[in-house]
């Protein structure tokens, strides 16, 4: 694993903790900063951190404090605050 792969990592972790303390901005820095490391570095996030960060505002979604999740037929989908919705497969 190279150098940004394992601070693209890092960040994953300080975000999700971040977001535990109820520090959101905070959060969202995190998010920001890896995406940006992700992209110059030509990566793509791990499906985990892809999946608990909102497209539109980069809040870090923890289900329950900032996010909804709803299951439907055969995917689930996730709601930020913001109202931006996400939507994954699944299969029973």
């Amino acid at each position: 694993m190279d150098v940004a792969a394992e601070r693209i990592d890092r960040l994953h972790e300080l975000a999700r903790a971040a977001t535990a303390d109820d520090d959101y901005d905070r959060a969202r820095y995190y998010v920001r900063l890896a995406r940006r490391i992700a992209e110059r570095n030509r990566l793509t996030l791990p499906r985990e951190f892809r999946r608990f960060a909102c497209d539109r505002c980069d809040a870090y979604l923890r289900p329950g404090r900032n996010a909804r999740v709803r299951l439907r037929d055969g995917h689930v989908v996730i709601t930020c605050d913001c109202g931006a919705h996400a939507r994954y497969p699944y299969e029973d």
